[in-house]
């Protein structure tokens, strides 16, 4: 169970460190790449569906935050998931849920929950699911005054971002 959840983390640091160089290909080697792989955006309630869809996904977001970084503060892994909050940081570019790119910057907590296949690709992802606010990141695209941008937890001490062991 123990190589498992170290599989899972190995490639959850590949797909994240490769969404930060923008390199595609290494993004999208990261999951199956068959019909049953799928993103799914809950802020949207919407499933892009497929192998495609992933890749829909990442350029419909890639087309309004083309220099978005990913950073990482927390981390969880469980048996065939494996979870990140993360802060994403970028440039608005281009249009996004309607809001025309205004080149203001944008920072937003998300938690990215992984989800792993099993059998022979343990190792391959079958889909990831983002809960973030949709609000607050527009809002921020708008150039509104005073939008808050989360917690702060890419300002906290790595040592206040482990989570709580509980006996």
């Amino acid at each position: 169970m123990q190589d498992i959840i170290q599989l899972q983390r190995a490639t959850i640091a590949e797909h994240i460190q490769a969404e930060n160089i923008k390199d595609w290909f290494a993004v999208y080697d990261t999951f199956i790449q068959k019909e049953e792989a799928y993103y799914d955006v809950a802020p949207f309630a919407t499933r892009f569906q497929g192998f495609s869809g992933v890749k829909n996904f990442y350029q419909v977001f890639t087309a309004a935050v083309p220099d978005f970084q990913v950073l990482v503060t927390g981390e969880y892994d469980t048996l065939g998931c494996s979870i990140r909050e993360v802060t994403i940081t970028g440039t608005h570019q281009g249009e996004y849920c309607g809001v025309p790119a205004r080149g203001n910057s944008v920072c937003v907590e998300l938690a990215a929950f992984y989800f792993f296949c099993t059998g022979e690709n343990v190792d391959k992802l079958v889909a990831e699911r983002i809960y973030f606010d949709n609000e607050i990141l527009l809002r921020q695209m708008r150039g509104e005054a005073d939008v808050r941008t989360g917690i702060g937890l890419a300002k906290l001490p790595q040592a206040a971002l482990q989570p709580i062991a509980y006996i």
